[in-house]
């Protein structure tokens, strides 16, 4: 955990900026798997903006508390410019990023409460991206209708997503399961923790060839990767087929939705990725709803890429509306 202790009482808003900017980078010793927290100290009356530079910090993955100390007097209160300013600024978990204190001499009683949430990382939410928090399920198609060119240009795919995530332990984690009639886990979540020793391992997928059973492969996904899955994760499978499956996918999508449905953990959200002979409605049962945001098609491999930038996009931007806050 790196943590920046901020102490200031006029311009609040302007030195989150800078800390935004200036202080958590790598040049200053930013490392990229453990959580950014800063602790700010104010003494009650900011007089700047602080709803702005908060949320952009946040959304950098800067987990904020806020220790307020005091309070504005009556006088002072009309000078305010964000009147519940600490409110806007930390993220809505009930308290859990703000730590009021009556005066300065009381301060040291904040410091065993302050410690032990700064070190329950399961609950830095706020510095989770669409980049760092999810685990990622590659489901390949290795059928004997794709072969051996075109398997290499589905792997620099799958190479290519990957490569657009920050990696490591408590960041994204990524497994892959080729199927035919059979399955296989290529890996599993954790096993590479750094983005090099990833991409290496997707490239060294050896293709395998034979019949296409879509509906096991999800099934068997579920059971090796999304099964050990973090709670804390957001599970994601990306689905690639190039023909119609010998076996029911429809009752397996289903299942895998749902598989760990509740307020903390919603289950899959399923992408399918068709190509050439691909079965559109089979495409859109792997999906998760609405289809048009998690199934694609394209006519041949070598079209592949130009998916990338899309899923991405889609990824984070359903990963930005959801509320965690």
């Amino acid at each position: 955990v790196i943590v920046s202790l901020l102490s200031f009482g006029v311009q609040t808003g302007k030195a989150l900026s800078y800390i935004n900017k200036q202080y958590f980078s790598d040049a200053n010793g930013n490392r990229g798997g453990a959580p950014n927290v800063a602790v700010v100290l104010v003494d009650g009356w900011p007089t700047d903006k602080v709803e702005e530079a908060s949320r952009l910090a946040r959304e950098s993955g800067i987990n904020i508390f806020f220790v307020t100390i005091e309070g504005p007097d009556e006088n002072e209160k009309q000078n305010l410019v964000e009147a519940n300013f600490v409110d806007k600024a930390v993220c809505r978990t009930n308290g859990f990023f703000s730590l009021p204190v009556n005066s300065w001499f009381a301060l040291r009683k904040a410091v065993q409460p302050l410690v032990k949430r700064v070190c329950d990382t399961d609950r830095l939410v706020c510095s989770k991206t669409c980049l760092n928090a999810n685990d990622i399920a590659f489901v390949i198609d290795g059928s004997s209708s794709v072969g051996t060119g075109n398997f290499r240009t589905v792997l620099q795919f799958v190479a290519n997503v990957t490569r657009e995530f920050e990696i490591s332990d408590t960041d994204t984690r990524v497994g892959a399961v080729q199927y035919t009639y059979e399955q296989r886990l290529e890996f599993a979540f954790g096993q590479y923790n750094n983005k090099a020793e990833l991409l290496n391992a997707i490239k060294r997928i050896n293709y395998w060839s034979g019949g296409t059973s879509t509906g096991a492969a999800i099934t068997f996904a579920a059971e090796q990767l999304f099964s050990k899955s973090k709670p804390n994760k957001r599970k994601i499978m990306i689905v690639i087929t190039d023909g119609r499956s010998y076996d029911d996918v429809r009752a397996p999508a289903l299942a895998v939705h749902r598989q760990g449905f509740s307020s903390h953990d919603p289950g899959v959200i399923a992408y399918s990725i068709g190509i050439a002979w691909a079965a559109q409605d089979e495409l859109e049962y792997i999906a998760t709803d609405p289809d048009k945001e998690h199934s694609f098609f394209v006519d041949e491999f070598d079209n592949l890429y130009k998916y990338v930038p899309k899923i991405i996009y889609n990824i984070c931007q359903e990963f930005n509306s959801q509320p965690r806050n």
